[in-house]
């Protein structure tokens, strides 16, 4: 297959991403978009409400707010606008695997470094509403890598994703996953810790290298201070520099976590060397030790209904977010799942039922609280002036199972327009089809001479072979781009 049919081919994947990001670049600076239903979060419901947004910012919220010239109007009749839904724990958005679990502190490692802007599901997750993501390293250690927050700018440069002003987190990890319950490789040693005890003695002894590890900087830096001369520095040692950040406030503990007693154990040892846990992820026995978490400034970024799916999960319950959110912790529903992540509105609400959040109480769920956790309300998760302009706008309330995302805006532009993207569907198909058939052809045994007493089969000549497409570009194909 010549190179450039392999080029037409890769051609039908990236299609959307440069659709996405040039509708993205066209959109004007100040945009209003009027007569709709606004969901504020900190200030109740704005009915036949507008927001202007001017350079990325909303610059105006109110019932009486007027376009000035030559300023693109979304009109918002029968329509509902609010926040941009913020995901607290998710992995799309990287190249590769997200788990270095070849041994058990991978601080060193940062997924900025592998963030793939043209991951398909950044654009799924536009069409549910989603604006933000914490993208985590995986929970194979009991210090993973370094995490990063990210604007789910489909198709922009790697470098434009990373939210600018987002304190830098790392994921740590309790249970199951660390100590490989329900892992082994034939041929491949059990690597240390194989117990939740291993587990809470690597956490303490990579605190007690760090810590030695800061008091040698901070002698060096006192001495250099002071004039004295002809000073050697430390040696850096990138596994424990992370790990000094969050002894020092400078970045953020996102804690894989499911029963009670791990949890207790990281709050112990988190006082014993005087850093924060700033979330426990996942935490589905949040409920039972809602108070403690309270007391410690804890968030807790949980899972709306799911249990049962391993031992530690067992004894989750859906009443969890509105069990700890009615003891004071701050509380998120993350998705930890690409598909779920798209109707994240509707894992919000299930904490309605399983607890009787209100609406906002609920909204709150996917929006302000996740920033709050984040560090980052100061600039999002709820719609007031000065804030960033991320909205995810829906046809029916974000809270009814009929709701449907129209529009999905980060920083003033449209990243996500469903009119548009029904429109070009049709087009996508027929280029797809084409592809596959062409293909096809190609891949047809040729034809064989009629057979004759004074003519033989045709040889292939000397030194040429059949060229056939490549498997892996067949199932390129036949995958599409949905």
């Amino acid at each position: 297959m010549s190179l450039g049919k392999i080029f037409l081919i890769l051609g039908v994947a990236a299609l959307v991403p440069f659709v996405a990001r040039a509708q993205a670049q066209d959109d004007s600076n100040v945009t209003l978009i009027k007569n709709a239903t606004i969901i504020t979060i900190t200030h109740g419901r704005i009915e036949h409400g507008s927001i202007l947004v001017r350079d990325g910012k909303i610059a105006d919220v109110g019932t009486d707010v007027q376009a000035p010239a030559g300023a693109r109007v979304i009109d918002g009749t029968g329509l509902y606008v609010m926040p941009g839904i913020i995901d607290c724990h998710t992995h799309i958005a990287v190249d590769g695997d997200v788990n270095e679990g070849s041994i058990s502190v991978s601080s060193m490692v940062n997924i900025k470094d592998v963030l793939n802007p043209y991951d398909i599901d950044i654009y799924h997750e536009l069409a549910g509403g989603v604006v933000i993501g914490n993208v985590l390293h995986g929970s194979a250690n009991p210090i993973g890598g370094q995490t990063i927050v990210i604007k789910l700018k489909y198709g922009a440069p790697p470098d434009q994703l990373p939210f600018p002003d987002a304190v830098p987190g790392i994921k740590f990890a309790l249970g199951e996953n660390v100590k490989h319950s329900n892992f082994s490789a034939p041929g491949v040693a059990p690597r240390y810790p194989e117990t939740r005890m291993g587990v809470e003695e690597t956490i303490r002894d990579a605190f007690t290298r760090a810590k030695a590890y800061q008091q040698k900087w901070a002698d060096y830096n006192r001495r250099k201070a002071a004039g004295e001369q002809n000073l050697i520095p430390p040696r850096r040692d990138l596994q424990l520099e992370p790990l000094v950040e969050v002894l020092e406030g400078k970045r953020y503990i996102h804690c894989h976590s499911y029963v009670s007693d791990e949890i207790l154990m990281l709050m112990r040892v988190a006082k014993e060397f005087g850093f924060k846990v700033r979330t426990f992820q996942h935490v589905l026995e949040g409920y039972k030790v809602a108070d403690e978490m309270a007391a410690n400034n804890i968030g807790g970024s949980t899972f709306s209904d799911w249990w049962a799916y391993k031992m530690e999960a067992y004894e989750a319950i859906p009443y969890n977010a509105a069990l700890m959110t009615r003891r004071g912790v701050i509380v998120s529903v993350n998705s930890d799942d690409a598909d779920e992540a798209r109707h994240l509105n509707q894992e919000a609400a299930k904490s309605m039922k399983y607890g009787g959040l209100t609406e906002n109480e609920a909204l709150r769920l996917v929006t302000l609280n996740p920033a709050i956790q984040l560090g980052i309300d100061n600039h999002v998760g709820s719609i007031e002036v000065g804030k960033d302009a991320d909205f995810a706008i829906y046809n029916h309330d974000p809270l009814s199972v009929y709701a449907v995302v129209q529009k999905t805006i980060i920083d003033g532009r449209v990243y996500f327009d469903r009119q548009q993207d029904i429109a070009r569907r049709a087009g996508l198909e027929k280029e797809r089809k084409d592809l596959l058939d062409k293909l096809e052809k190609e891949n047809q045994p040729p034809k064989k001479p009629a057979a004759t007493e004074n003519k033989s089969e045709k040889k292939p000549e000397k030194g040429k072979r059949k060229k056939t497409p490549k498997p892996e570009l067949v199932a390129m194909v036949a995958g599409g781009a949905q």
